[in-house]
């Protein structure tokens, strides 16, 4: 490149003026003599630096053209000038790190303790597409680094503008450096990622990873939040969604104006509203690459994406493809969209909470790609054994360094960005117990920066105390949102009931799913577990935590849909073209006597009881309830358990089987979690005592905690619905139970889950609904009611009066 010059210095070809400052080298992305300059910047003082690509020479170029009679015909093209960019370059602060917007231009700081030479790059949206760097800037060690920060400040024209890095320092992979200078990496603190510009499209010349640069920001963005607040519910009040962006609406039966988007789901929003849902958890949603396992899946016919996201590229960017502006306004547009979404939720009294994968990074093991963290500074942010082997607590060649003092600096500067400046009211940590893994170098010093005898940890050690928990639990802003753990990871640590908590973190119960698929299918040896579940597990989380410390589920995205899990026996899993070696053998399923999709009307109906069944226990259950999204319906993956790699109808929320004749499940859903709501007693804020709580057997207070025992049966005092009675009888017999006596009362059935649509919810606006309750009067007057096989039941108690 070539320097135009300015009036305040002379370009370098000739000697600085003595005390005008240092001699610093501006390099383009050629490395050509003709392509290099030198300019001078003063020591407290910026200097105008325009720069002017080689190609942009003259306004004007002289074409030669041969004449018919020999002569010569010299005719002039007039050639628009590119335009150009000045800057004007200062130091720089290392606060803040990122790319900060202040001042009248913007400041770019980046952590890097063992590069020995940092490089900002801006690149253009256009020069992005076609892999270029638009400018360097060389920054110089003594003047733009701070500590073991690079940082510059720089004035000019950014629109369109995009940035990264370039860093040099030892290729030493036993130390766990990886420094490549010829590689542009993210900043991992870029608030949005631009790289490809559509969902699932490849980039130029086919390419799967094509490169990726941060948004500079821009003063005079903002986005009008109209008074939004946080809603704050208390988390006992909770009843979370899991749910999927893009396979919300992406199906054509959505009839959605931006399929597949974050305002797509703001046209859905009325479905959750209906359904009783005040609390949405959004599968990883930050920045991550769908085509990272793009291959041609010869099953199906179509190609294997990474649908699910667990592969995080960068945490403080949305995913950029998730929105329906793409990568307009270099993703300010895309962030916006997600507020607005977030904006929206609120106004319908629904809470968003974040699925986020601190656990590792799409980088992979030493064999993949240079993105970002592994060329910022890789023995850092991984946890690397002595010879610079990466750990692989996660399952996915490498795990995040999460308390290494940096990292855990990190982790809680974008936990509170998404508080702050996105709104989010919560976060599921995906893989948890790797945070509270001992890092790289674990020892006195490299954490609290004192020594104390015998403390040195091997790395992955779990930690009682994990400073990265510490500082989340303890932090001012993160304190007061919800925090959830999966309280587990693939190197075998399992902390469900353990995790360090703070009073304030929750789990997802992996115990309940397990105990509460077991007892519903008729598995002997889990009743006295199963009661332990209904009242919040409180062998889990006495000692200082509540009921609502427990996640309740019986499915999510990992595992069988509801719908499969009283479909099919084992999964089927073809379709990943893994010869079905992939996904999780133990589903505790049962098919309810045929496998498949296919069978006897008679099945067809257990299913729905069974489904209907699990429902029911999620909704009774102290603690707080989540739904897979599509099981109020009954959706459907085929018997297919590890659906990550699938961007088809398998992962689709399908409305038009919401509006078959399936859909009386999802009015028993709606009902079901409109009565949780209604009852104080179903979302206690502390664990049920025998003052409010008893139990019962096929006779009142009389409960079989037997080996064999498949009777269930519990009567709990409601200050909205006086009493309630439920009572689950998974057997395969069935059975007459004897109601508890209540002198002046009755008893009257609400929900019998034995009983088709609508009588399988007797609210007030089902027909004949007084003639179905007399259909049992026999039994209830003399306090008693039948209940089939595999069925579960809720009365209520009303005055001989109301009766």
């Amino acid at each position: 490149m070539e320097l135009a010059r300015s009036a305040a210095f002379f370009c370098c070809t000739r000697k600085c003026i003595p005390g005008e400052g240092e001699c610093r080298k501006l390099y383009s992305n050629s490395n050509s003599r003709e392509e290099r300059g030198i300019i001078c910047k003063k020591r407290k003082k910026g200097l105008s630096v325009r720069v002017i690509p080689k190609s942009s020479e003259s306004f004007t170029r002289s074409l030669v053209v041969k004449a018919s009679d020999g002569g010569v015909e010299v005719k002039t093209a007039v050639v628009e000038k590119p335009r150009v960019r000045t800057f004007e370059i200062y130091r720089g602060s290392p606060m803040h790190f990122g790319a900060t917007a202040q001042d009248g231009g913007v400041n770019f700081a980046v952590y890097s303790s063992n590069a020995m030479s940092a490089t900002l790059c801006l690149i253009s949206l256009s020069d992005l597409q076609e892999n270029k760097v638009t400018e360097q800037i060389c920054l110089d060690p003594l003047s733009n680094k701070t500590g073991d920060v690079w940082h510059v400040f720089l004035k000019g024209d950014f629109e369109d503008m995009l940035y990264g890095y370039k860093f040099d320092g030892n290729l030493s992979f036993e130390e766990g450096h990886y420094y490549d200078p010829s590689r542009i990496v993210l900043d991992p603190y870029a608030k949005a990622v631009i790289s490809r510009t559509e969902y699932g499209a490849l980039g130029p010349e086919g390419n799967c990873w094509p490169q990726m640069a941060g948004m500079v920001p821009s003063p005079d963005r903002e986005f009008d939040w109209e008074g939004d607040l946080p809603l704050k519910y208390p988390q006992k009040d909770l009843i979370i969604y899991e749910m999927h962006v893009r396979g919300f609406t992406r199906h054509e039966s959505s009839m959605a104006k931006f399929p597949g988007t974050y305002l797509g789901i703001v046209e859905k929003l009325d479905h959750l509203e209906e359904l009783g849902i005040n609390c949405i958890e959004l599968m990883p949603c930050q920045e991550f690459n769908e085509m990272e396992y793009f291959s041609y899946n010869s099953v199906l016919g179509d190609y294997k994406m990474n649908f699910w996201g667990y592969s995080t590229v960068n945490y403080f960017s949305p995913m950029i493809r998730y929105s329906s502006s793409g990568v307009l306004n270099c993703g300010f547009n895309a962030i916006n969209e997600v507020k607005f979404l977030i904006r929206e939720a609120h106004k319908r009294g629904i809470e968003v909470i974040m699925d986020v994968v601190f656990n590792h990074t799409a980088e992979g093991n030493e064999n993949g790609p240079l993105l970002s963290f592994r060329g910022v500074d890789n023995s850092v942010y991984y946890m690397l054994a002595p010879k610079g082997e990466f750990y692989n607590y996660s399952g996915c060649g490498n795990t995040f360094n999460c308390n290494h003092p940096v990292v855990r600096q990190f982790i809680v500067d974008c936990l509170r960005y998404w508080v702050t400046e996105m709104h989010v009211d919560g976060f599921r940590f995906d893989l948890a117990s790797i945070l509270t893994r001992s890092s790289s170098l674990w020892d006195a010093v490299n954490v609290y920066g004192n020594p104390i005898e015998g403390d040195l940890l091997t790395t992955g050690t779990p930690l009682s105390c994990p400073p990265l928990i510490d500082m989340i639990s303890n932090d001012p802003i993160l304190c007061g949102v919800k925090l959830i753990a999966e309280a587990w990871d693939t190197g075998g640590l399992y902390q469900v009931g353990t995790f360090p908590h703070w009073g304030i973190w929750s789990e997802w119960n992996g115990k309940y799913r397990d105990i509460v698929r077991q007892f519903i299918k008729g598995t002997d040896g889990f009743s006295g577990a199963f009661a332990e579940c209904l009242c919040g597990s409180p062998n889990l989380y006495q000692g200082g935590r509540k009921p609502w410390n427990s996640i309740n589920f019986v499915c999510a995205h990992d595992g069988f849909t509801l719908a499969d899990l009283v479909t099919y026996n084992n999964k089927h899993n073809l379709a990943n073209g893994e010869d079905n070696n992939d996904g999780e053998n133990h589903n505790n399923s049962w098919n309810c006597g045929q496998e498949g999709e296919f069978v006897s009307l008679l099945v067809k109906r257990l299913r729905k009881r069974q489904m209907r069944n699990f429902f029911l226990c999620l909704m009774v259950s102290q603690g707080v309830p989540m739904i897979y999204m599509g099981d109020e319906y009954g959706h459907t993956k085929g018997g297919n358990n590890n659906t990550y790699c699938h961007d088809n109808y398998m992962n689709y929320f399908r409305w038009d089987k919401k509006e078959e004749s399936l859909s009386d499940f999802f009015r028993f859903c709606h009902h079901m979690t409109k009565f949780r709501r209604e009852c104080e007693s179903l979302g206690l804020n502390d664990f049920p005592t025998a003052e409010r709580l008893q139990w019962h057997g096929h006779t009142p207070g009389m409960p079989d905690w037997s080996e064999t025992s498949r009777f269930v049966a519990f009567s709990l005092i409601d200050s909205v619905h006086r009493e309630i009675y439920v009572a689950f009888n998974t057997s395969h017999l069935p059975v007459v139970v004897t109601l508890p006596e209540r002198p002046g009362y009755r008893w009257e059935p609400l929900v019998d889950t034995a009983k088709p649509s609508p009588f399988d919810f007797l609210s007030d606006d089902v027909p004949e609904r007084d003639s179905a309750i007399k259909q049992y009067a026999h039994f209830l007057d003399g306090n008693s009611y039948p209940m089939l096989s595999y069925s579960s039941i809720i009365l209520l108690l009303f005055s001989d009066d109301q009766a």
